[in-house]
């Protein structure tokens, strides 16, 4: 009732503020929410504006669209397929090199998909909205930390998660010492489970940003993050799941991908009273037990500690860059 709730009865604020000056990057936006959350970056003034996207052509097709609807000036279109890691790190070595400061971070890409994929030895979902999601904000810190120190400032990586998560009973987490990532990309296992793959995916997402912010408190760590729930909206996340029960379920319940970008517009704006925590409906709100309890506190530092060795063994030392 909770999500019926917020779908029919909330409205995220419509953004305000200006970021002048600031440089903003948002994955995954060429289409959906993080187009919108673009165009409203654009329009509040945002200094650089940064279209991190998989299709280049589809990238420059909505820098015109935003342009066009905007008039800013600023908008840039680079290369970043989350489904190579590869990829991931070109784009962040690119940022460091070329970009003065990072202000705000919006990792918005993701994927669900109606049926298994393997990706990177991985189900593609854990691959993408997890191991690559964190191998890119690990990357992203050393730049994101020079800017709070050049520009006293304090950034944001904002993640884009989703309510979604509650939807899962997080039956992986009786896997091993260690093994709850293979578990979770164990083809026999996640079909048993497959409807809850992409709550479960946004679940290890969201344990992750806590753990995090656990590792590193904000008192002592000047990047801010956070993870944001769009609520569910009109966009091509799920262009997969074709049944006609959802995409009525859709039809009646979702919000416009305008409406819902406003809650990533949110969370990237949003300052250090936000680190570490779930913001719904642009508002901060506890998770459930799920996550809170003795079992998901306990599961929290299992996810942790599990995907920073993943991010490592991808990339030594890629831990530490937090």
């Amino acid at each position: 009732m909770g999500f019926l709730y917020s779908q029919f009865f909330r409205t995220p604020p419509y953004p305000t503020g200006n970021f002048s000056g600031k440089t903003v990057i948002i994955t995954g936006s060429n289409v959906g929410l993080g187009k919108e959350a673009a165009r409203h970056y654009a329009r509040l003034g945002a200094g650089k504006l940064i279209l991190a996207v998989r299709s280049v052509d589809k990238g420059q097709a909505a820098k015109e669209d935003i342009v066009r609807t905007t008039g800013h000036q600023n908008t840039h279109v680079w290369k970043l397929d989350m489904s190579d890691y590869g990829s991931v790190q070109a784009f962040t070595k690119r940022a460091d090199t070329e970009l003065d400061r990072v202000d705000i971070f919006i990792a918005n890409a993701g994927v669900v998909r109606a049926e298994y994929h393997e990706v990177n030895g991985h189900e593609e979902a854990i691959s993408v909205n997890v191991i690559a999601t964190f191998l890119l904000m690990a990357n992203m810190m050393p730049k994101m930390r020079e800017t709070a120190a050049r520009f006293h400032t304090r950034p944001t990586f904002a993640v884009t998660g989703s309510g979604a998560y509650t939807q899962t009973t997080f039956p992986q987490r009786s896997a091993p010492n260690g093994a709850i990532l293979t578990t979770l990309s164990d083809r026999e296992t996640s079909k048993k489970y497959w409807l809850q793959q992409y709550p479960v995916s946004k679940l290890v997402q969201l344990l992750f940003v806590r753990g995090i912010a656990d590792q590193h408190p904000a008192s002592k760590f000047p990047v801010t993050i956070n993870i944001a729930n769009p609520g569910l909206c009109h966009s091509e996340l799920a262009r997969d799941m074709n049944g006609l029960g959802f995409r009525l379920f859709k039809l009646i319940v979702a919000r416009s991908t305008e409406v819902g970008s406003r809650t990533l517009v949110h969370a990237g704006a949003s300052g250090v009273e936000t680190h570490g925590k779930y913001l719904s409906d642009c508002i901060i709100e506890e998770p459930t037990a799920l996550v809170t309890d003795a079992a998901g506190q306990e599961s929290q530092k299992r996810i942790t500690d599990e995907v920073l060795k993943a991010i490592d063994a991808i990339q030594p030392g890629a831990s530490k860059k937090f």
